[in-house]
């Protein structure tokens, strides 16, 4: 899969950058029916769904989103980071439906946080890899969807037509300067507004069937993926300065001066005798 790829790639690329060093931590957010679940919370083996918490945003005065009861766990190295991929997606929510014998039922984002730290720098370099696993739409009149897997269709369809929205939206206000974004629609373009308009590269890759019967769901995935390939977006280095690494160079180059200061003082003195 791409996942267990890219997180290869990215333990690989870390392994030959030796004047740097990394750090990794990793969440996995499931969005089901529009509420948000941690697929790497430890009660979620005991528990039935209903009575997790729920992952709920907040938004600072900055408008940058944070989301609350989502939690990040430290990876050291590609095998950690590949057990909590696996993990995750054993608590994912599937069913069978007459299209698929292990349908996803929602849609899940696998977050991978870096820092990266130049050897003697203060600088440190931050970055946000989402990979998203959407759910395909459905039509209901092909999988005579009933019950609870019908009201599945139903948030997994209007997720991804609020977030055709975002993509026409950002579209539009690259070419015709418009001003709104509706991100707020649902919670997956609220978490992914600054991997679809912010600071970044948006790649989609498209699982299309070539058999003759699938063929609407074919030519409506490959129109959707040719709107994400308008989005234009120039992205810059994440590089901040680190302020803890900034206070122990400050005091050790006090330190020094005051060492120095002194050694002055004592030289003067033994001059002046």
């Amino acid at each position: 899969g791409l996942i267990p790829r890219a997180i290869s790639m990215l333990f690989s690329e870390f392994s030959k950058r030796s004047d740097m060093t990394y750090s990794i931590h990793i969440s996995y957010l499931e969005i089901y029916n529009d509420n948000g679940f941690d697929l790497l919370d430890p009660s979620h083996g005991s528990k039935a769904l209903e009575d997790l918490p729920r992952v709920t945003m907040m938004e600072d005065e900055d408008g940058n989103c944070h989301l609350k009861h989502l939690s990040m766990h430290r990876a050291s190295n590609e095998e950690e980071a590949l057990n909590l991929l696996f993990l995750g997606d054993t608590n994912r929510a599937i069913a069978e439906t007459p299209m698929n014998m292990a349908s996803s039922r929602s849609h899940c984002i696998f977050t991978i946080f870096v820092e990266g730290r130049k050897v003697g720098s203060d600088s440190v370099r931050r970055a946000k890899l989402h990979l998203v696993d959407l759910a395909g739409s459905e039509r209901v009149h092909k999988t005579n969807a009933s019950g609870q897997t019908l009201r599945e269709a139903g948030y997994i369809n209007s997720s991804l037509f609020y977030l055709e929205m975002v993509i026409v939206a950002l579209h539009e206000k690259a070419t015709k300067n418009r001003m709104h974004i509706p991100y707020r629609n649902s919670m997956m373009t609220s978490v992914l507004r600054d991997s679809l308009g912010g600071n970044c590269k948006t790649v989609m890759v498209a699982t299309v069937s070539v058999e003759a019967a699938q063929i609407e769901e074919t030519i409506s995935t490959c129109k959707f993926a040719q709107r994400v390939a308008l989005i234009k977006n120039s992205a810059i280095v994440n590089e901040d300065l680190d302020p803890t690494l900034l206070i122990q160079r400050l005091k050790s180059q006090v330190t020094n001066l005051k060492d120095e200061l002194n050694y002055v003082k004592g030289e003067a003195g033994e001059g002046g005798t």
